[in-house]
């Protein structure tokens, strides 16, 4: 195996955990993230929550070729400015504001950033919009989260403008996907456009941020779909970056 594979690192998530005879605070990550960037070349480093990338971000930035911004519980209505719905539930702060400051310094540096449904609306509310905070309020359904805890049923397309980095990673102006959120992106965010939007409702499904070499978020979970070619695709423009920097 070369030595010089892209190392992505995966913002893990502050949760509650079981494992053997202990029930603990954890920091936890799904495995199907780690097994997509291995699967795509590259070396999975999980990143936990840490106050200091508010004032130092830069180095945990350093040891990385690129940044995912993972799924996971709401976002903290207080992060956007908002006041949290009943429904709205499994805010981490220290999470929220860690991941803000790594989103934030990534788009300065242009280092690549793919953010992953909650990691979606963590890169809108970073460039300072707001959040849907329960959809079937606004749509009237609950067809991006048909079934709590499970992707089946979930699959819906999504449309992608032509010619977007949405549609340069997955192959396509049309893609199935696989959902699960009941949040999603209101105002969006400085800076970045709409470039997917789905089948169902036309709700934002894609964002993007030109002028960066890769920004981009998606409300869909690539990591648990086989035929998605997302994130080898995030992996790929990751090791460009680092081949560059090499020379």
């Amino acid at each position: 195996m070369a030595d010089d594979r892209p190392v992505i690192g995966i913002c893990g998530g502050l949760e509650q955990a079981r494992w053997g005879v202990w029930d603990s605070p954890s920091v936890l990550t799904p495995l199907a993230y780690v097994q997509s960037v291995q699967d795509a070349g590259g070396v999975a480093l999980i990143i936990p929550p840490d106050p200091a990338f508010g004032e130092v971000p830069e180095q945990v930035l350093g040891l990385i070729d690129g940044l995912i911004l993972a799924g996971g519980s709401d976002v903290d209505p207080a992060m956007y400015g908002a006041v949290a719905h009943p429904a709205t539930s499994g805010v981490a702060p220290a999470r929220d504001a860690a991941e803000v400051a790594l989103a934030q310094a990534a788009i300065e540096h242009d280092l690549p950033l793919l953010g992953i449904c909650r990691g979606m609306q963590v890169l809108n509310v970073a460039r300072g919009g707001t959040l849907i905070q329960h959809l079937p309020d606004v749509h009237g359904h609950d067809g991006h989260r048909p079934n709590p805890g499970s992707f089946d049923g979930s699959e819906h397309d999504v449309r992608l403008e032509d010619g977007s980095l949405a549609a340069r990673a997955n192959g396509g102006e049309h893609h199935s996907t696989k959902q699960h959120h009941h949040q999603a992106v209101d105002d969006v965010g400085d800076g970045f456009l709409v470039t997917g939007w789905s089948a169902l409702d036309e709700l934002p499904e894609a964002i993007e941020l030109p002028g960066r070499r890769f920004v981009l978020g998606v409300q869909w979970h690539p990591e648990v779909d086989p035929d998605s070619t997302l994130i080898a695709a995030f992996v790929a423009e990751c090791a460009a970056a680092r081949a560059g920097r090499a020379t």
